[in-house]
């Protein structure tokens, strides 16, 4: 097995991790419903809302591995940054390493849901790094908004249709709702990273962007009859490298290839 690699980024690569880690960790997970979805057209569109994902986190990582090796000897590629850290050295959202499903299997309106979540939280952070004092960032950014805009509009479609759906999907959307809804505060939580990237014109802060997301939230789950839950003082604490139990075996999945052949190419 290859060693990992020892990462100290500064303030800046740490603000392009955490999205792109996120990012990453997120195309993954629906990456697993390829051939699992329930209906033929929704597998195609999972995978490739997973391939946009993977996408955006290839040039984040690239682009991190930059700010973190400047005035360095060293840079790290996308690839080592994604299968050789450790599990204390990803900083994604709690939210995107969440399991698709309980007891092994796959839970649609869960996925749903995230997907609607993350994808407004997204488009909004895509639009508010578009004018980023970093070309290469605001570059990322004018691409990937396109495809966040899309993300976003497929995802609450999916949202109305089964929440004003029958009262089955309506008690599993709500169920997978207010599972999810605690998770949402690590969104728009602040720390030093993310108010130097807003002082220097890196990018937003993240907790600036909570009123227009919580906005788009109540419009969206009005229209599909589904209550917004309570505000929940629960911090998940993934951006911090502090995870759930289920990073751990995501993580063991994604690298054991690279792991075991260090440089392999096909």
């Amino acid at each position: 097995m290859t060693s990992s690699i020892a990462l100290k980024p500064n303030a800046d690569a740490q603000y392009v991790l955490r999205l792109a880690d996120t990012c990453l960790v997120w195309s993954h997970r629906l990456a697993e419903w390829c051939g699992h979805a329930p209906v033929l057209e929704e597998d195609i569109a999972l995978a490739n809302h997973a391939l946009d994902l993977l996408g955006q986190a290839r040039a984040l990582l690239t682009r991190a591995g930059q700010l973190e090796g400047q005035g360095q000897d060293r840079q790290y590629s996308e690839d080592q940054l994604a299968y050789l850290r450790d599990e204390r050295d990803f900083v994604n959202v709690t939210l995107a390493e969440l399991p698709n499903g309980t007891n092994g299997r796959g839970d649609f309106a869960f996925t749903v849901l995230r997907n609607f979540v993350l994808s407004s939280w997204a488009l909004l952070m895509w639009q508010h790094l578009a004018p980023s004092r970093d070309a290469e960032l605001a570059a990322i950014a004018g691409k990937a908004v396109k495809e966040a805009r899309y993300h976003r509009e497929h995802a609450a479609d999916w949202v109305i249709r089964l929440g004003d759906g029958t009262e089955e999907s309506a008690l599993r959307m709500q169920a997978a709702l207010d599972r999810l809804w605690p998770y949402t505060n690590e969104l728009f939580d602040s720390d030093e990273v993310d108010r130097a990237a807003a002082a220097s014109g890196l990018g937003p802060d993240g907790a600036s962007l909570r009123e227009a997301w919580l906005a788009d939230m109540q419009t969206v789950l009005s229209e599909a009859r589904l209550p917004l839950p309570p505000k929940s003082a629960y911090r998940s604490e993934a951006r911090c490298g502090r995870h759930s139990e289920h990073m751990g075996r995501l993580l063991a999945e994604m690298q054991v290839l690279q792991r075991s052949h260090p440089g392999g190419r096909w």
